[in-house]
């Protein structure tokens, strides 16, 4: 078998440009870095990765946001504890406010005690059902969420993921202080049918209570969705 032979000058060229770039660190972009002073500071707000657009529909939290039964908002919820413009190693914040603060989901163990007791917090729920692409459909806004709205809805099967947009949103209730109950929510029987006739298993809607009856008949509604393994927010 006839071998190649490789000059010996030939092959100190080619290590000596092969091994400074062996030999040179890779940056970590996605590290922390020290700025010179001359460096314009802003924050890089990433939307785009791997090629795909994330859009984020959560609210930002605010002390006016709505608090439920109260009509002062959710009030101051961030304190500095520890600020290095007055001299301290680092700036260290304390934030404290309600789980159910702002846009959320509720976790099996807030309606079941023995989902509680074993631990199915809001780590328990399945990521590939909480991303992913959803289908924004505007509801009929002099109504609340019946079966016979979600009928008119004409969602296709395959849908598994709906944000329901209503009369909610046109009132920007989520920009008022005072939780308003004449909000528009979803009724038993439309929770139900969203169950027998869809694929659905995640649902998006506001607001404090996106159940529009007494808070007995709020939580069957919650256990209908829950029951069928049905996420909503």
């Amino acid at each position: 078998m006839a071998r190649t032979i490789v000059p010996p000058t030939l092959l100190l060229v080619l290590l000596a440009v092969v091994v400074p770039v062996l030999l040179t660190p890779t940056p970590l972009r996605a590290a922390p870095f020290q700025p010179a002073c001359t460096d314009d500071l802003a924050p890089i707000r990433r939307e785009e990765y791997g090629g795909g657009r994330i859009v984020d529909i959560t609210h930002a939290i605010h002390p006016d946001m709505p608090k439920c039964e109260t009509a002062h908002g959710i009030g101051r919820f961030l304190w500095l504890r520890l600020s290095m413009a007055n001299g301290s190693i680092a700036n260290f914040s304390e934030l404290k406010l309600s789980t159910h603060t702002g846009t959320h989901i509720d976790a099996p163990g807030h309606f079941y005690q023995e989902y509680f007791e074993a631990g199915f917090d809001i780590d328990s729920l399945d990521l590939g059902v909480l991303n992913g692409p959803a289908l924004l459909v505007d509801v009929p806004r002099d109504k609340n969420i019946t079966a016979e709205v979600m009928e008119s809805l004409q969602i296709p099967r395959g849908v598994r993921r709906v944000l329901l947009r209503t009369l909610n949103t046109d009132r920007q209730l989520m920009w008022k202080k005072e939780c308003d109950t004449s909000f528009v929510g979803f009724m038993k029987d439309g929770a139900q049918w969203l169950v027998d006739n869809t694929d659905i298993k995640l649902v998006g809607n506001y607001p404090c209570r996106s159940l529009k009856t007494g808070q007995r008949q709020a939580w069957d509604i919650r256990l209908t969705l829950l029951a069928s393994q049905t996420t909503w927010s």
